[in-house]
């Protein structure tokens, strides 16, 4: 074996170990969640794998405050794509652009009826056992009210 085809090959081994390190701790976010904090009393989220290494992210929001139970799908390829988010089975007329930073962060902007309306950063804990979101809402006078979720594997 010549030292030029040895690097090629090291070269090929080692993309082929980034890459399934990569979806393998992607993986990790694949599961049932629960979110914790006061204000997301009830709402669940189921994680699935899809669209190429991408996930899909299903909430189930209870009923509250005289507004009916409902459920939230985003099926993202993780490159920042903006996709519709469909609500009940219907376009909400709200897009999530979610891009994965590395195998525990993720970044999204999000849009409704094409105008933004907030962005947000999630990061996976190590263990893969919780997961926290920080969400900035845009209102017509810019950045606003600031949300943290906290969430954590059922």
């Amino acid at each position: 074996m010549t030292r030029q085809s040895t690097i090629t090959l090291a070269t090929a081994l080692l993309a082929l170990i980034v890459v399934w390190a990569d979806t393998a701790l992607a993986q990790m976010a694949v599961g049932n969640w629960v979110r914790t904090d006061k204000q997301g009393i009830g709402i669940t989220l189921t994680v699935e794998s899809c669209c190429n290494g991408g996930l899909r992210l299903t909430y189930h929001i209870p009923g509250m405050g005289g507004q009916p139970a409902a459920t939230m799908l985003v099926a993202s390829p993780l490159d920042g794509t903006a996709v519709p988010v469909i609500v009940d089975g219907k376009d909400s007329g709200e897009t999530m652009a979610i891009k994965r930073i590395d195998a525990t962060h993720m970044s999204a902007t999000m849009t409704m009826n094409g105008k933004l309306f907030g962005t947000s950063s999630t990061t996976l804990s190590a263990d893969g056992k919780s997961a926290t979101t920080e969400s900035t809402m845009h209102g017509p006078s810019g950045p606003g009210q600031k949300i943290v979720e906290t969430w954590v594997r059922k």
